[in-house]
């Protein structure tokens, strides 16, 4: 197999070649055909997430591909199916999977399967126990969801992450309403998604705030009703403005770098307004806030994962898409192949993509 490796932070990714062990019992063997390729990849890439998935590191958790061999334990796939990749596990066994929340699975990442490093016995780490950027992978069976093989494998796999972390947020961790307005701070990958979940569920209006007039534009294509450039005016006098001095009754900060738009994200809620933190930052970003801000009962949430079941929410949407509901044709902005995977990280950090995807094929 081949698979893009993240040596040091801020150094370009490598294309190396591996080997793969044998599988377990409980495993499969993907050959992944499509990975988008993630803002959390990206946090990787500049040195900002000091966790589990330090370098060196095979990047990608975006995956989509066909199972190609099965552990004699496995029951939920079969060698053929499409799948999409889950980036937690759903071991369906701890207590937050019994109680409904497996987007919160205790069970750790399964990192048994890593390659090694052709001829020898050396391994390498895989973001997420995924290595999405990759033309195969080993995975435990929970976390292969079988979907439609009708759907392009391209579109599939941005479900993996960003389609799901977004419109989840909205659908699932906020139940936003329809007729009632939002507001989301950043158009990127998962603030389109936040846009468009918001979409799906009626609200009005539809405020998005970014400081790109590109990603505004991409925006309103998603759903949004208004746009805001916050270089331009101030995004709390705007979002009142647009709501009878009110505020919105739910704000999603989906951008994940710098303090402020969480700030605002609360600052520009009504009263028992909803905010919810969906963009992850990097390591160590302080929130500073009056505590008063809360008074008129706000509250504020985290969003993981949108709040998914990956088993019932990756063919929910992928049904949306179908159906003409959920837009991922259009989140496709480009398509590259694995050899340059370093362009794709330079078109993101221009500002110049909704989703960069992988072919891997």
């Amino acid at each position: 197999m081949k698979a893009a490796v993240l040596y040091e932070a801020n150094t370009p990714l490598v294309i190396e070649q591996f080997d793969l062990p044998d599988i377990a019992d409980d495993q499969v063997r993907v050959r992944l055909m499509a990975s988008g390729v993630c803002h959390s990849d990206w946090h990787i890439v500049k040195g900002e997430w000091v966790d589990d998935n330090r370098p060196p590191v095979i990047l990608g958790h975006e995956g989509a591909g066909l199972v190609e061999e099965v552990g004699s334990a496995v029951h939920s796939v079969n060698v053929g199916d499409h799948v999409v990749l889950s980036w937690m596990r759903n071991c369906g066994l701890c207590e937050m999977c019994q109680v409904g929340y497996s987007n919160l699975c205790e069970e750790p990442w399964d990192r048994s399967a890593q390659p090694l490093f052709a001829g020898g016995e050396r391994p390498m780490k895989r973001m997420n126990a995924l290595g999405t950027f990759s033309t195969e992978t080993i995975v435990p069976q929970d976390i292969a969801i079988p979907i439609d093989p009708e759907i392009p494998f391209a579109q599939a796999s941005l479900v993996g992450c960003g389609v799901m972390t977004g419109v989840g947020a909205a659908l699932n961790t906020a139940k936003v309403q329809a007729g009632k307005s939002v507001a989301v701070f950043g158009c990127g990958g998962v603030g389109l998604n936040v846009i468009q979940g918001a979409a799906i569920a009626g609200a009005e209006p539809i405020i998005a705030i970014d400081i790109l007039d590109n990603k505004l534009e991409m925006g309103k294509q998603f759903g949004a009703t208004h746009a805001v450039n916050s270089t331009q005016v101030d995004p709390l006098e705007a979002i009142r403005a647009l709501t009878e001095g009110k505020g919105v009754h739910y704000a999603f900060e989906a951008i994940g770098l710098v303090p402020e738009p969480y700030k605002q994200a609360i600052q520009c809620t009504r009263r028992r307004g909803v905010t919810v933190f969906v963009g992850h930052g990097p390591d160590n970003t302080p929130i500073d806030f009056d505590s008063k801000i809360l008074g008129p009962e706000k509250m504020v949430i985290g969003s993981l994962y949108g709040s998914c079941n990956p088993r019932i929410d990756f063919p929910r949407l992928l049904s949306l898409y179908k159906a003409g509901k959920l837009k991922l044709d259009e989140l496709v902005s480009r398509v590259y192949p694995l050899a340059e995977v370093n362009e794709a990280f330079d078109a993101l950090g221009r500002g110049e993509v909704a989703r960069s995807v992988l072919d891997l094929t």
